[in-house]
């Protein structure tokens, strides 16, 4: 799928990519992307906390679509591999699964969207570099006994996916609420899977359809070209990121990603100030 990648980027007109775009940004659009499928297959979230890296290279007007649709693929071959995770009947949904947050969320994504498309780009970079790196920080160093009580029902599901549902508009990010959610009830990644992984798929879908209903403008040729040749980089990269989840200890791979994250949402703070 790889080689498929470098095929198509030979045949295909890039030059709607940006006239500076070269070799070089195909092989760094492509290397981020990878890593960006491995890290969603492997946790579940944050493909787009590692694909924030594109706005190097792509305008977020171009790349925050293109992190949901590529997002949005990512979660469907994620959560086919691990279907006995997910949930399946109504009772898993509602009242304390995925359910009440997704709701939320549908609520929250108008907002995200309006962003998305009215705030300047470096000013959107500058939200998504804090945000990423605050909970790249608070994650490593949140200390193990650290649990919130009381507030994993319904009520605060659908506030928590609201906050997802407007970050996710225009960042491509709407799982960030949900896992820090989920991270201070002490779940299990088996269990925070089963509401993260749902609410992230369904929330990208979302956006996408908003955006693509309201500003069309956003879902031209440069968006279809970067999508056509990102997909073959970012299903391996998924497949790795899965099977890695079954092989690596939760401790290591955790203090992995998160250092991982941490360098994204300072590389993109420095790109925006500067």
């Amino acid at each position: 799928m790889i080689l498929l990648a470098i095929l198509l980027y030979s045949t295909m007109n890039t030059a709607v990519l940006g006239s500076n775009f070269n070799p070089t940004h195909f092989l760094e659009l492509a290397g981020i992307l990878f890593l960006a499928g491995m890290m969603s297959g492997l946790t579940g979230f944050a493909f787009s906390a590692i694909g924030a890296l594109t706005l190097f290279i792509l305008a977020p007007i171009t790349a925050v679509p293109l992190l949901q649709a590529l997002s949005a693929c990512n979660q469907v071959l994620s959560v086919g591999k691990l279907r006995k995770d997910m949930p399946k009947t109504l009772k898993e949904w509602f009242p304390y699964g995925p359910g009440p947050a997704i709701l939320g969320g549908l609520a929250g994504v108008q907002a995200g969207v309006w962003v998305l498309n009215n705030l300047p780009g470096p000013k959107i970079m500058i939200i998504l570099g804090i945000l990423i790196t605050l909970y790249s920080i608070y994650s490593l160093f949140k200390p193990a006994a650290l649990k919130i009580h009381g507030y994993g029902g319904p009520i605060t599901g659908v506030a928590v996916g609201a906050l997802g549902g407007a970050i996710g508009g225009f960042t491509a990010f709407p799982g960030l609420t949900v896992v820090v959610w989920t991270g201070l009830r002490g779940l299990s990644k088996v269990q925070s899977r089963h509401i993260v992984q749902p609410f992230i798929l369904t929330l990208q879908l979302v956006s996408l359809v908003t955006n693509g209903l309201q500003h069309p403008k956003n879902f031209g040729v440069s968006f279809w070209t970067s999508l056509i040749l990102m997909i073959p980089v970012v299903l391996p990269g998924t497949l790795l990121g899965v099977w890695l989840y079954h092989k690596v200890s939760e401790v290591a791979f955790k203090r992995a990603c998160f250092i991982l994250l941490g360098i994204a949402g300072i590389g993109l703070l420095v790109k925006a100030l500067a």
